[in-house]
């Protein structure tokens, strides 16, 4: 297989113009398309914007910055990922959309291309089976902030294809990423561990075991979280871990995977977090 140059990336929001970064500052040509030049204007900003932080901590040169975004081209139209070795579909968390995007591209990608979805939830093999080509689809669920976190889960659903696997975990390494393979079940490996814990801190808080702000310190201190799990909740919002625990309760229906009262409550109220303003803290 050749080896991975050029990427698409569907989408410009956070999660795409944090791969789209990553990958042009380890020398990878990148197409990013979103659905207006507004959008993609940000998309580019934005990386722009990371590159000059870096510069101020002296991890980056000025020249190192303008090579990286010379190797960004925006663009509205999926016609100009054709070229790519692999496009990474980075969309909104919603299964219809996603869909129809694979779909799209399956009528202009030559048939060798590698796609890649960076889902954090839902169905690799399920989303393989709508597209043409199930044996070069695979998941590669990046973390937020995407240059910064190191970790890239591999998903393989039934039909990926081992050379489809080799493929993107080289790629995942040659962005300085540590991948880990991960069969295909709702949340992964990270997510399935990781909300549920968040969602269990909520049981802790509302039997009164011990204040928000001692039983964040004590998972900071006692397992070396570098945020406790409360504070964390409301910084992916209260909306999403309780959206993510419902998936879990219907796919798995196992009651340890009952959401939390209280965090329904908080929902209901909106207080969903730093984006309300107001979580389990107050922002």
């Amino acid at each position: 297989m050749t080896p991975i140059q050029t990427i698409g990336i569907i989408g410009a929001g956070t999660m795409g113009n944090g791969i789209a970064q990553a990958c042009a500052t380890s020398g990878l040509h990148v197409v990013m398309v979103d659905i207006n030049e507004a959008a993609v204007q940000k998309g580019i900003a934005t990386v722009s914007g990371s590159l000059d932080r870096l510069i101020k901590k002296d991890k980056l040169t000025a020249a190192e910055k303008d090579a990286a975004l010379a190797r960004i081209k925006g663009s509205t139209s999926y016609d100009d990922l054709k070229g790519a070795q692999l496009v990474i579909e980075a969309a909104t968390e919603n299964e219809a959309l996603k869909v129809k995007i694979l779909q799209q591209l399956d009528t202009m990608l030559p048939a060798n291309t590698i796609v890649a979805t960076n889902t954090s939830s839902i169905s690799i093999t399920k989303l393989a089976a709508t597209t043409q080509r199930a044996d070069r689809f695979i998941g590669m669920h990046f973390f937020n902030p995407v240059p910064m976190m190191a970790l890239v889960e591999i998903i393989r659903g039934l039909q990926t294809s081992d050379a489809t696997h080799d493929a993107v975990k080289a790629l995942a390494e040659a962005l300085g990423k540590t991948p880990i393979t991960v069969k295909n079940a709702p949340g992964f490996v990270v997510n399935r561990i990781l909300v549920p814990m968040i969602n269990e801190a909520f049981f802790v808080l509302a039997e009164g075991l011990a204040t928000p702000e001692d039983i964040d310190a004590g998972m900071k201190l006692g397992c070396n979280q570098p945020i406790g799990p409360l504070a964390l909740a409301d910084m992916i919002g209260l909306d999403v871990c309780l959206a993510v625990m419902n998936v879990y309760m219907a796919e798995y229906n196992d009651s340890k995977y009952r959401p939390a009262p209280l965090l329904k409550e908080m929902v209901a109220a909106g207080w969903l977090g730093r984006k309300t303003g107001r979580g389990v803290y107050s922002y």
